[in-house]
């Protein structure tokens, strides 16, 4: 996209006039009073404690909210002056998770999607598609595969794709939430130099505050209880209001975590659960990942995995936690883990692992089975055939310790992301496991959830419970981890660079 061709697309103009929305089924509005203006061209970071509505607005501008039979909506909220369901040409929403944003399996043919749906001539789309690529700072030929892509590469895929539609009002949920140092770094420069040659509108969420803040002329913070609970320009809301706001969970850039890094928890010790002789990872038969992986797991620890995108750290853990079978060498449980089961944990039946390891996965919505939160909790220890008393004990627990209690008969897609991840922590916890296995599990979270979380751990890991995660939350592992073991990516052998370590306190 040149600037002449970028420039030609005017910035289109938002209002909300006592704006709320409520999900079907739900006694509280997830937005609610919401009065604001944002001018055309303007720059705008949304922020606000997880739930606060954040995300339901962005999907309401986008016009992709849902109609009448998936809640209700009270007063006004207008883009250029209409409805957003009838400006929805005006609107490009750009998604957290990259993998869930490619569509076709071409580049050219991913970021042309939108366009064709459009209706937009083909000659012009193509000319759009090579402008949006080079505005990204895509430059692959259009035939490559986009299997081939990493994470930040998607994720500015899905950039390109949005901006070949010529959107007058750009939205971005937290699009750097699932990536890794590198991958926020592509994805925030991308954004910078579209800005730098749009007139277009432009809304991101994002807890870090500290990657979009030079690049957006104004905060709205929204409150949790409705309405606005801070705007105005970045510097003034960030430091005038920096304490208020911090104790709200937004995290303002330079206040930090609050948490200083857990000492050596005396439980630490040197009990293995899991050991992994010559392990080989592989996402698919043909795809071998990394080879000779030499861990163990230890009772009361905490072991991240940690690298790149693409360097398979979902997928060791995923093997580890007994849902893959290793690609070579093996994943064995010690005796007294295994308690009489197969040393081998692929081989466990889903009872026998529900009550020796919990996984969370990256996308929390891919473990949801029930129509209520508090039904969702309650699905493990049912299965493990637990009293209903204990059972109804154990999900209330979990319910005000995850801040969810207030959301018990909400159905889970109808959560805030930060609520889901949350939630699918919870189903985990619920039944008491000896392994916990989390893939991002601090992802969406607001500054007091992510502290909440960091400390549940910590409880856990003094009473003897494992812990593996995979995270890119460089305050999360040194908050919590006594070990990282980090997979380097592919370096042209035949497996990653690995290497571990004592995570410095």
């Amino acid at each position: 996209m040149t600037p002449a061709a970028a420039g030609s697309v005017s910035g289109a103009s938002v209002v909300a006039r006592g704006w709320g929305w409520r999900h079907a089924g739900r006694r509280r509005w997830a937005v609610d009073g919401l009065d604001l203006r944002i001018e055309p061209g303007e720059r705008v970071l949304l922020l606000g404690a997880s739930g606060a509505g954040k995300s339901t607005l962005l999907h309401a501008l986008a016009g992709v909210l849902g109609g009448e039979e998936e809640g209700e909506q009270r007063g006004h909220l207008l883009v250029n002056g209409a409805e957003p369901t009838a400006e929805r040409g005006q609107a490009g929403l750009l998604l957290q998770d990259p993998d869930s944003q490619v569509i076709l399996a071409r580049v050219g043919d991913d970021v042309a999607f939108g366009c064709e749906n459009l209706g937009v001539p083909r000659d012009e789309i193509w000319r759009r598609v090579t402008d949006a690529l080079r505005m990204v700072g895509l430059n692959l030929p259009l035939g490559h595969p986009t299997s081939a892509l990493s994470g930040g590469q998607k994720q500015r895929l899905a950039l390109a794709g949005v901006l070949a539609m010529r959107p007058g009002l750009l939205l971005l949920d937290e699009p750097t939430a699932n990536l890794d140092p590198e991958g926020v770094l592509e994805v925030r420069e991308s954004v910078a130099r579209v800005l730098e040659n749009s007139e277009a509108t432009f809304i991101v969420i994002e807890h870090r505050v500290a990657v979009w803040q030079s690049l957006v002329n104004r905060v709205i913070v929204l409150d949790a209880a409705g309405g606005v609970l801070a705007d105005g320009h970045p510097d003034d809301v960030l430091t005038s209001q920096g304490e208020r706001l911090a104790a709200a969970g937004v995290w303002v850039p330079g206040r930090g975590s609050g948490l200083v890094a857990a000492g050596r928890r005396t439980s630490s010790g040197t009990t293995p659960l899991l050991r992994t002789p010559g392990l080989a990872i592989a996402r698919t038969k043909a795809e071998i990942i990394a080879r000779d992986l030499e861990l163990d797991v230890l009772a009361g620890t905490a072991l991240a995995l940690t690298g790149p995108n693409g360097a398979g750290k979902s997928t060791l853990a995923l093997t580890l936690a007994g849902l893959l079978k290793p690609a070579g060498g093996a994943v064995l449980a010690s005796p007294e883990f295994a308690d009489g089961a197969d040393p081998e944990p692929i081989r466990w039946r889903s009872r026998q692992l529900l009550s020796r390891i919990g996984t969370v996965f990256q996308d929390p919505e891919h473990q949801f089975v029930a129509a209520t939160v508090r039904a969702e909790l309650a699905v493990g220890p049912r299965a493990l055939k637990r009293p209903e008393a204990a059972v109804t004990a154990r999900v209330d627990e979990v319910l005000q310790r995850l801040r969810l209690d207030h959301l018990a008969e909400a159905n889970p897609f109808t959560l805030s992301g930060g609520e889901k991840r949350r939630l699918s922590v919870g189903t985990v916890l619920a039944t008491q496991p000896q392994l916990l296995v989390l893939d991002e599990p601090t992802f969406g979270q607001d500054l007091r959830t992510w502290r909440e979380i960091v400390v549940l751990l910590d409880e856990l890991l003094r009473e003897g419970t494992a812990v593996v995660a995979v995270s890119h939350d460089a305050d999360f592992v040194a908050a919590v981890f006594d070990r990282e073991f980090r997979l380097a990516g592919r370096t042209g052998a035949a497996a990653p660079l690995i290497t571990s370590g004592v995570v410095p306190r």
